[in-house]
């Protein structure tokens, strides 16, 4: 076990190259702030070969474990217990519920959620509506439309973290609307070099029913595919679900968060 350094990316990246989706994450976290800052590390468990068989990423104070078998738990357990409380756990949930016995950790709440991944064009469909794609001057329309949905719960630093995100094209929106009003959107958030997720599906109450949030996925997943890239989404409602496989998308696992 040793914790990892630049000169081990493409090591590091080959590993994690087997489930682009599952690692979107650690991926995106790797490429976008590296292996030298204060907020972030990673460790890796080797095998007798010299081999990588598991990896551990602190963001701060979160924590995403990541293995393709077995591995040692309680070492990864003795770097999480060594920083300050709360340890954020999150990840694939058969490999994150080897952490539950340790009492050390003082886990948080358990959520579970469905993850589903999309490789391929073929369920959808183009659609002659005007699709836009956001830029900087539409921040504050996008936040003002999640507000309107009542299921999303914003952040105080939501506005910021958007800029963020949208500067360094980790995130983009694609948007419609009417006599300038945003009736929907959906954006992608974790943008890195093999894969994408979906969040922020969202369209406001008066314009429902008509099939806009959608459209507008399919042209956004359309549009990511054709960059090499993998789409993937967290779903805990099975009426989303549905939705979500019509358009391609198939179950590849849960992932579980302690918050």
């Amino acid at each position: 076990m040793r914790k990892l350094t630049k000169l081990d990316h493409e090591r590091v990246l080959s590993f994690l190259r087997a489930e682009p989706s599952i690692n979107l994450f650690i991926i995106g976290d790797l490429e976008a702030f590296g292996y030298d800052t204060d907020f972030q590390d990673i460790w890796a468990e080797f095998d007798e070969q010299g081999e990588i068989i598991a990896v551990l990423l602190r963001f701060y104070q979160s924590f995403i474990p990541y293995a393709k078998g077995d591995f040692n738990v309680s070492d990864f357990v003795s770097i999480i217990s060594s920083f300050p409380e709360p340890h954020l756990l999150s990840g694939k949930t058969e490999i994150v519920e080897k952490f539950e016995p340790y009492k050390e950790l003082h886990l948080g709440k358990k959520q579970e959620t469905f993850f589903a991944e999309c490789t391929n064009t073929n369920y959808l469909d183009r659609s002659n509506l005007d699709i836009k794609k956001a830029d900087i001057a539409d921040i504050d329309r996008i936040l003002s439309l999640r507000r309107s949905i009542d299921e999303f719960h914003i952040r105080d630093d939501a506005r910021e973290m958007l800029l963020t995100s949208m500067m360094s094209k980790t995130a983009r929106t694609y948007f419609t609307e009417e006599n300038g009003l945003m009736t929907a959107c959906v954006s992608t958030a974790a943008e890195n070099s093999m894969s994408a997720m979906i969040v922020g599906v969202c369209t406001r109450k008066e314009f429902r029913r008509k099939g806009l949030a959608t459209t507008i996925m399919q042209n956004l997943i359309s549009d990511v595919l054709n960059e090499c890239k993998v789409l993937c989404l967290f779903f805990d409602n099975p009426e989303a679900g549905r939705i979500y496989k019509r358009l391609g998308f198939k179950d590849i696992g849960m992932w579980t968060m302690y918050r």
